[in-house]
């Protein structure tokens, strides 16, 4: 064992290039560098020399629990691994030290044979824990995040049928409100106050995830202005509440390549947004083609009391919001940035008290996909 513990300290490196040769077969192992590849592989080598040196099977449980398999194995959840491939690498290692043996002679036989085993086995078992136990949450975390996203992006136009609701109420002559009609306005009424409730427990118990939405896009091609004409249609009402002008001044023969839904949402969130802090103002929605990029930059801007320059940084941040606003649990930004990026742009925002806000977000358009 002292002879087969010294050579896997000298022959480490040797090691690990025959390993890598062999590892970059698997799909996820391709694409990464050296350093990342070999990531916590070393570490196993060097705990393996320890082990055969150690007669405690004790002690070399406790090192494999508490060294390198288990951040190793959360660190091939971020490397794109699946559970397969991260079994595959630490069995070819296995497969390269028993060359290694092979070719100097050592024997593989009696005790090395079952340290070898055990340090492997109890590695491999260590390692996939961490990668499961990683994955599950990711998983379970992007879920409820996109259970959070709907929730939230459901209050407007929620909000939009109270209101169109309450303005139908006022606006038909009381005698022509018979008890049929009575009743209908109390079920919509009704109704309307349940989903309101829904939505704010979804968002209460939603509100401290910390994970991006992982969304899947569905691309088309599409009339941007037309889109952008349309939510303003949808919004109007909740614009007149506030006295606030909108106004789309995006280009009428801007033809688009994205995923149309989620480009009405990120606007969406913009606008309603600007309607909290514009009252009396105005608001207008903008966007060109950037054809040097290949991306389309839009914009919202507000004429309204702007933000904090100590609170500019972290609009996007899941849970901060105004703290002098009403309410809210500042998803709407979080929104806006997670499917920008999920589009592959990103936004910014530029702020001066008293003057206004613009928030300018980009996508890549048909050349980039």
């Amino acid at each position: 064992m002292q002879q087969l513990s010294l050579l896997v300290r000298q022959e480490s490196q040797d090691v690990l290039l025959r390993w890598r040769q062999q590892v970059r077969e698997l799909p996820s192992a391709r694409h990464l560098d050296n350093p990342t590849l070999n990531d916590h592989m070393s570490g196993i080598l060097v705990e393996l020399a320890v082990a055969l040196q150690s007669d405690s099977e004790q002690t070399i449980s406790k090192a494999i629990q508490e060294e390198s398999a288990p951040a190793h194995g959360l660190q091939r959840v971020q490397d794109g691994f699946d559970i397969q491939e991260v079994v595959a690498e630490y069995n070819i290692l296995r497969g390269c030290l028993h060359d290694l043996a092979d070719r100097h002679g050592v024997p593989m036989q009696g005790r090395p044979f079952h340290i070898l085993n055990l340090v492997f086995d109890r590695a491999i078992g260590v390692a996939l824990q961490a990668y499961a136990t990683e994955r599950a949450t990711e998983t379970r975390q992007r879920r409820e995040e996109y259970l959070a996203f709907v929730a939230h992006d459901l209050r407007t136009p929620l909000n939009a049928i109270s209101l169109a609701g309450r303005v139908l109420e006022m606006k038909l002559p009381a005698r022509d409100n018979g008890p049929e009609v009575t009743r209908m306005f109390k079920t919509l009424r009704r109704n309307v106050q349940q989903l309101e409730a829904l939505i704010s427990k979804v968002l209460d118990e939603n509100a401290n995830l910390e994970t991006d939405a992982g969304l899947k896009l569905e691309r088309r091609e599409f009339d941007l202005w037309s889109l952008v004409e349309s939510l303003i249609h949808d919004l109007i009402h909740l614009a007149e509440t506030s006295g606030t002008l909108l106004i789309n001044s995006v280009p009428d023969d801007l033809i688009v390549f994205a995923d149309a839904s989620l480009l009405r949402r990120v606007f969406q969130n913009l606008i309603v947004n600007a309607f909290k802090y514009t009252p009396q103002g105005q608001v207008t929605v903008g966007a060109m083609e950037n054809i040097a990029e290949k991306t389309v930059e839009c914009w919202v801007t507000d004429t309204g009391q702007g933000i904090p320059e100590s609170l500019v940084d972290k609009v996007f941040d899941k849970g901060e919001t105004d703290p002098n606003g009403a309410g809210g649990l500042g998803l709407g930004l979080a929104i806006v940035k997670a499917f920008t990026e999920a589009s592959g742009g990103k936004v910014t925002v530029e702020s001066e008290l008293g003057v206004g806000t613009e928030f300018r977000f980009t996508f890549a358009n048909r050349e980039n996909v």
